[in-house]
């Protein structure tokens, strides 16, 4: 006994599969658009005027940024030109997730000598410390560091 594929058939087979796609992409819209952390400037244009000047003045400083986890810890290191490490005037963080910011915390760095440390225990997985550090002689340095906490092996 065969049945017969009528119209209503292939109207139902449609509607169906349509309905999974549409269910599909709005799932995927809301978990986007629900985990979106935010903006990084609030008017971009205003922020491109003055771009090119900020980063020379960055650049001028020669410093480079290195984050990892250890022990219960963040390490921040800063280091100039000739690989010295660098102790700023001040230094603000704010460590969290790329993609949502319910994690974010301000973490207390300070530093010993070498390098900045602050107490934080980290799930594995990306993060990020987006750090302000002024120098000496007030230059503003600014950057997002990634730090990657592996996951604990057994």
């Amino acid at each position: 006994m065969t049945r017969e594929l009528t119209g209503r058939h292939v109207a139902l087979i449609f509607c169906s599969a349509f309905s999974v796609i549409i269910a599909v992409n709005l799932t995927l819209a809301f978990n986007a658009v629900s985990t979106f952390p935010g903006l990084e400037v609030k008017n971009s244009y205003v922020a491109s005027q003055s771009f090119d000047k900020d980063r020379e003045v960055q650049h001028s400083l020669g410093w480079s940024v290195y984050a990892e986890a250890r022990e219960g810890q963040v390490l921040l290191s800063v280091t100039d030109a000739d690989g010295q490490s660098v102790e700023v005037a001040s230094l603000e963080a704010t460590l969290g997730r790329a993609t949502h910011v319910k994690d974010d915390s301000t973490p207390d760095f300070q530093f010993d000598g070498k390098r900045y440390v602050a107490p934080v225990d980290l799930a594995p997985g990306n993060w990020n410390i987006r750090m302000s550090a002024t120098s000496t002689d007030g230059r503003l340095f600014r950057q997002r560091v990634i730090l990657h906490v592996p996951k604990a092996r057994s």
